[in-house]
């Protein structure tokens, strides 16, 4: 695999409905793939996604959603609705919750979700407080690189960092190669004080978390922290009580060890600041995209909504739900045909 990173892109669509498509409350823009043959049999095999059968569920999933959530403002284009199928393996129901934890997470969290846009947070992106790296690891996820430690709390409330982090992950799932591999999260603790760390108490904590986890359609496989201090133990034991299992197991914690770091993250893609080669950590490229980006922004995240009240009550998963229970064939068929019906 190459180790350029493949260009963020929006899925390509062309201006067409679809035979069967239904009438308001949105025309879907139709559906064309763009993951090259590798990924398709990656997603096959890992997400249970069937090329044959892709635009049948998306049209479930659609399907679901203007009989159970039919307030929910939301796209239903098929690009859309796919990011939240391959999150949860083409599950319909677990794929409704997801959508639907999506859109409330976003009402229910007023200073993070509005007005957000990149030329918003213009501070946040100069600090340096976070990036993308230019290439891809071994399994073609894209690195978010944080850097605590470059944020001055005097500036602005931690919740303008959080703001960052959840634009560039807005961005970054736009591509389909992300919504199949994954990202991987790089963090750098060096220099972050008990005094900043405070900020980062357990209601911030369990909202990230629970957007992360439950709130967002991503695929995150690994979590590599550097240079954590000491109070990183109190930090992690914020943390880890809304982790579930398998995202816990996925924290590397590397001190100032890079040789560690170098067996998951080889150093041809890393920059020198973590013993790599790939020359300096350059964050201009990466805000370039975001600030390039304004405009689809401005639509998605900066008109009015709807209250959310109708949706708030069925944001909740049911306890215990398992995000990785793949969707049997017989059942994915037999509901495909019962939403058809409606």
């Amino acid at each position: 695999m190459s180790e350029e990173s493949d260009s963020l892109r929006t899925s390509p669509s062309v201006a067409s409905l679809s035979e069967n498509e239904l009438p308001p409350p949105s025309a879907p823009a139709g559906y064309v793939c763009s993951l090259t043959e590798d990924l398709v049999a990656k997603a096959r095999e890992e997400l249970q996604e069937k090329p044959e059968w892709r635009l049948r569920d998306v049209q479930a999933l659609r399907d679901m959603v203007r009989k159970e959530c039919p307030n929910l403002s939301t796209s239903q284009e098929d690009a859309f609705l796919l990011r939240f199928l391959r999150a949860r393996k083409f599950d319909y129901d677990r794929a409704l919750q997801l959508l639907i934890n999506y859109h409330s997470c976003r009402r229910s969290w007023p200073e993070v979700f509005n007005n957000l846009r990149p030329s918003a947070l213009k501070e946040v992106l100069a600090s340096g407080f976070l990036t993308v790296l230019p290439h891809t690891d071994p399994r073609g996820c894209h690195v978010l690189c944080l850097r605590p430690d470059r944020w001055i709390p005097s500036n602005y409330p931690i919740t303008e960092n959080i703001r960052a982090i959840y634009l560039t992950l807005e961005k970054l799932i736009q591509s389909e190669e992300t919504q199949v591999n994954g990202i991987v999260i790089l963090a750098d603790y060096k220099g972050v004080s008990l005094s900043k760390a405070s900020h980062f108490g357990p209601f911030i904590a369990k909202k990230v978390i629970g957007i992360l986890q439950d709130g967002f359609p991503i695929r995150i496989k690994a979590v590599h922290v550097v240079n954590e201090p000491r109070i990183f133990k109190g930090i992690f034991a914020i943390i880890k009580p809304f982790l579930k299992e398998k995202i816990a197991n996925r924290f590397f914690l590397h001190g100032s060890d890079l040789n560690s770091l170098h067996t998951n993250l080889p150093r041809n893609i890393l920059p020198r600041e973590y013993g790599g080669t790939a020359g300096e950590l350059d964050i201009t490229a990466w805000n370039a995209v975001l600030l390039a980006s304004e405009e689809d922004f401005v639509r998605e995240f900066c008109r009015p909504g709807p209250p959310c009240d109708s949706i708030l009550g069925q944001a909740l998963p049911p306890e215990g739900l398992s995000s990785e229970v793949p969707c049997d064939d017989s059942t994915r068929a037999m509901k495909s045909q019962l939403y058809s019906c409606y």
